[in-house]
């Protein structure tokens, strides 16, 4: 009988044990280890009985029998604490982003197939139904050529989520080394869906604001980016995080040759408007729910597909659904609408 695929989780915020608890709960699936900076006691892990460790090298020198790691840290120790996994002979999967910049990313590609191992990016939007079917109307050109596609995708983030303490204490939220920036940790799922969908980008021009962040982020808080893709087409990303109270909504719109697509609601989880050439629109599942980190919300609980296509792969059953390479584009087209910027530092007197 196949052994369990063993899963240690490093970092036990939310996404951490969102992680643990799907994997605890898998048929397949066997929780090694838990690993955090903070006490065990004030994380909300008495559900869980595994060893648990202060230090992810502690945890890698321990020899447990683990074959993946779950890499749920800060934005800023992805990269590092992907390499530590790797090159003790753990595959890995690693929450958005994969890295901050694409050379560390480069560096994680290179080590994960020196050592021969599988790195997985969490990208859990393209499982929502509303996704896999956009991607088969695109895929089997439906729409012909595309012209335009454009994305809204306008959230709060305020200081209960900069400053409050929810399961750690909040502070690499909002600073460039730790969190990146809004686009690497708000939005990279979005900018995942474009890639995804529609490829490459281009000819990047893009404006930024921080309307009421300045004792918040060391970044902007809203930008406006245009661009051109590489097939063909132009397109437009609006965001912010500066809505009041709540997120209001993530939508993407795509304008082709046979056909406009609308997809929307607040994560991007609804089909609101389908009119393409010789088409009757089938009916959808229904999508999952938003992550739920308390007093704000985040894109879809889509994770246990994420875990479930781990198991899959390593037992040679499916393909990656994310691969590192797509991560890496990912942050590669985030470095660069950064590198384009126009920056407004503030907007307010």
């Amino acid at each position: 009988m196949e052994h369990k695929m063993r899963f240690a989780v490093v970092g036990c915020g939310y996404i951490g044990k969102r992680h643990a608890t799907i994997i605890q709960e898998h048929s397949e699936c066997e929780l090694v280890a838990l690993c955090d900076i903070l006490p065990k006691q004030d994380l909300g892990l008495d559900v869980f009985q595994q060893p648990f460790f202060s230090d992810i090298d502690e945890l890698l020198q321990a020899e447990l029998p683990i074959d993946i790691v779950c890499i749920c840290t800060p934005n800023g120790l992805h990269a590092e604490q992907s390499l530590k996994a790797i090159r003790k002979g753990k595959h890995v999967v690693c929450e958005k982003p994969m890295g901050l910049t694409k050379a560390e990313c480069e560096e994680v590609l290179y080590e994960a197939l020196n050592y021969s191992k599988q790195f997985f990016c969490v990208m859990q939007n393209r499982y929502s139904p509303p996704s896999i079917w956009i991607k088969n109307v695109i895929e089997q050109k439906l729409l012909g050529d595309i012209f335009l596609v454009h994305a809204d995708c306008f959230w709060n983030r305020d200081e209960r989520y900069y400053k409050g303490r929810l399961d750690d204490t909040a502070s690499w939220r909002g600073t460039k080394a730790m969190d990146g920036g809004t686009l690497f940790t708000q939005f990279s799922h979005f900018i995942d869906m474009i890639y995804w969908l529609f490829g490459d980008i281009k000819n990047i021009n893009a404006n930024f604001f921080n309307f009421n962040h300045q004792d918040l982020t060391e970044f902007e808080d809203t930008g406006l980016v245009q661009f051109e893709f590489v097939n063909g087409g132009v397109g437009s990303l609006n965001y912010t995080t500066s809505v009041w109270n709540k997120n209001f909504e993530s939508s993407l719109t795509v304008i082709g040759e046979k056909g406009t697509i609308k997809i929307g609601g607040q994560y991007m989880n609804e089909v609101v408007y389908c009119n393409v050439e010789g088409y009757e629109m089938p009916e959808l599942p229904a999508s999952n729910p938003p992550n739920n980190y308390g007093h704000y919300q985040g894109s879809a609980a889509n994770h246990h597909f994420v875990i479930q296509n781990v198991v899959d792969v390593l037992k040679n059953r499916k393909m990656v659904t994310t691969n590192g390479l797509e991560g890496l584009k990912v942050v590669e087209i985030i470095e660069r609408i950064y590198g384009k910027a126009y920056w407004v530092t503030s907007t307010r007197s």
